[in-house]
């Protein structure tokens, strides 16, 4: 696929605020600062488009990112290093778990792993 345009769509924080129009998902996932925006903004060749941080924990919610009009790539939230209060991580963890298990357009999910860490 060409990559003609590439643009932010949505932060979602709970499952209704998804996207309705049933265009097919690709999601990564990953522990926090595995690089998932990063992987993000090459395979669309657009820097800053999913935002970056050195700081584990920067995407706090599911970003969704149309290409070309025709489907979605969705950066989900890090898990492990995020310096964030447990009801927040639980929060994460639940929305991650509902998208995953719920979401029909997901046609497919890439986990990112840091090899210096066990997967």
């Amino acid at each position: 696929m060409k990559i003609l345009s590439a643009t932010f769509v949505i932060s979602a924080a709970r499952v209704g605020q998804l996207p309705t129009d049933g265009r097919p998902e690709v999601a990564f996932v990953g522990r926090s600062n595995v690089g998932k925006s990063s992987l993000l903004n090459k395979l669309v060749n657009r820097h800053g488009l999913a935002k970056t941080s050195q700081t584990p924990g920067k995407t706090q919610l599911i970003n969704f990112f149309d290409l070309n009009g025709q489907m979605y790539l969705v950066d989900l939230p890090g898990y492990g290093y995020a310096k964030v209060a447990q009801s927040m991580r639980q929060e994460w963890g639940q929305l991650i778990s509902d998208y995953l298990t719920d979401r029909a357009p997901l046609r497919r999910v890439f986990s990112l792993i840091d090899s210096r860490h066990e997967p």
